[in-house]
């Protein structure tokens, strides 16, 4: 690739870097903002959730959008908002300002990243190209959450508040070079013009499905009492998910073409990332839970133990794209869930005394797991979807993995409750509920496993071996491909 080629993916990766640091700076800083504002645990507990909340409703949406209205449009403006309200977070004193922020900054980046990807499939060649640039965004990702965890603790040291002003300066210069190196037409459709060019009761059912749903997952997290609000939210989500597909079928211009999802291998690769994703953010809900409240360790030290899962950041753009190379996309996937297997499996035994050195190798075999399923699931969930519905496969996956988040820790969390419920409370007690809650995310990447597996099947066994990463794959090699950015 030429050097403004690269230059473009840096400032893309600077965009789901920023996304992935963001949230785990504010994990970090959770603590220090409930003391200082004499937050509530509940909302302590929402500042944290309403961000998913905005995050998990609006990415179907925010990735069609692109398609429709602009994908530079839609990169811009709304790296704009997620900017300015990660500084309304930073100024604010009570603890309703900080929720609202973080869903409307979620809500930006449920638009804002969904553009960035399709940016990437769009303006570089399908083939090597782009498969790697897409496993340079998908290790940047995973590298910005771990990073985000040292940095969030060095910050809060500072003050809490700089966990929002460091974002501000961050998405200022993205914003800055975004300007100069976004293409203007090759990577985006003209914009929608007319009442009759959108589907707007597509739009409201398919964000309000997504809302209630989101929002009956984050209330599993939270527990307590009020299930009835639980079931209602995700009947009425389930309901509405209904009237979206009756919409869907009788609209001239359908916001989402329903016969995309015929397409196995993408619907495939998003339900991986559910459960791929589920799974990594269950066991680090897990271990962080393990290391401060049963070890007694600090938060920042908790980040320096998980830096290491950042290897990712490394192997994704360096030994995954050889492997997709010489054993095929499928196999490479494959290959990860079974490491996430045994990653997950070596940290069941673990004891009440356990050295660093005996988790090291779960840690780092967790992030080279990560390298190696969720860049070429990227690629998989993109692979020979037309160019006008890029956006859409982007949002798709997107929301595959926000929903994966979301449902991983809120079944960590209610196996471990449940687990611990009724028993004594001692040290002896709570680690065999750890070790319980630690099923969760083997049983979720172990069924990734079986669902990726099935992808390799075909005539003569290479239907999921087939080699992504040297040639344009026969089903999209009669269109011409966008070219990359000069």
């Amino acid at each position: 690739m030429s050097a403004r080629a690269w230059a473009l993916l840096l400032v893309l990766c600077g965009t789901i870097f920023l996304e992935g640091i963001d949230v785990a700076m504010l994990a970090v800083a959770v603590p220090s903002i409930r003391s200082d504002l004499d937050l509530s645990t509940g909302t302590a507990a929402w500042v944290m959730s309403a961000y998913v909340l905005g995050y998990a409703g609006f990415t179907l949406l925010g990735g069609r959008a692109a398609d429709l209205l602009g994908r530079r449009r839609m990169f811009l403006g709304w790296l704009t908002v997620f900017l300015l309200f990660s500084g309304l977070g930073g100024l604010a004193n009570e603890g309703w300002m900080l929720i609202v922020a973080r869903f409307i900054t979620g809500v930006s980046a449920a638009f804002m990243t969904p553009a960035a990807m399709s940016i990437i499939t769009t303006s570089y060649e399908e083939g090597p190209q782009r498969n790697k640039a897409l496993l340079v965004f998908a290790g940047t990702a995973a590298a910005g959450f771990s990073l985000g965890l040292v940095i969030g603790g060095l910050l809060t040291q500072l003050g809490w508040r700089w966990v929002f002003f460091a974002p501000v300066l961050l998405a200022g210069a993205i914003l800055f070079a975004a300007v100069r190196l976004l293409p203007r037409s090759a990577a985006e459709q003209p914009p929608v013009r007319g009442s009759g060019g959108f589907d707007l009761p597509g739009a409201a059912t398919a964000a309000g499905a997504m809302l209630l749903l989101a929002y009956g997952i984050v209330r599993l997290e939270h527990g307590g009492s009020g299930w009835e609000l639980t079931a209602g939210a995700f009947a009425a989500g389930l309901l509405l998910v209904g009237l979206f597909t009756l919409i869907e079928r009788r609209s001239a211009a359908p916001l989402v073409r329903l016969a995309i999802f015929r397409k196995a291998s993408m619907v495939r690769a998003d339900l991986g990332a559910l459960l791929f994703v589920g799974s990594f953010f269950g066991f680090q809900f897990v271990v962080t839970l393990y290391l401060q409240e049963l070890r007694g360790w600090s938060s920042l030290e908790t980040a320096l133990a998980l830096v290491i899962i950042g290897i990712d950041a490394v192997v994704a753009p360096t030994l995954t794209p050889r492997l997709v190379n010489r054993f095929g996309n499928a196999r490479v996937i494959l290959g990860g869930f079974l490491l996430g297997i045994v990653s997950y499996g070596l940290f069941l035994p673990v004891g009440m005394d356990w050295s660093y050195a005996a988790m090291f190798p779960t840690l780092i075999l967790t992030g080279t797991a990560f390298a190696l399923a969720y860049g070429p699931l990227t690629i998989a969930a993109t692979d020979g979807v037309a160019p006008a519905e890029q956006g859409l496969a982007g949002g798709l996956l997107h929301t595959a993995t926000q929903f994966g988040s979301a449902v991983g820790i809120s079944a960590v969390t209610a196996v471990y409750g449940i687990a611990v419920a009724g028993t004594d409370g001692s040290p002896a007690a709570t680690l065999d509920a750890f070790r319980t809650a630690l099923m969760v995310p083997v049983a979720m990447v172990a069924l990734g496993a079986l669902i990726t597996a099935t992808g390799l099947r075909g005539p003569g066994g290479k239907s999921g071996s087939s080699t992504v990463a040297t040639a344009v794959p026969h089903e999209t090699a009669h269109r011409p491909a966008e070219p990359a950015p000069r």
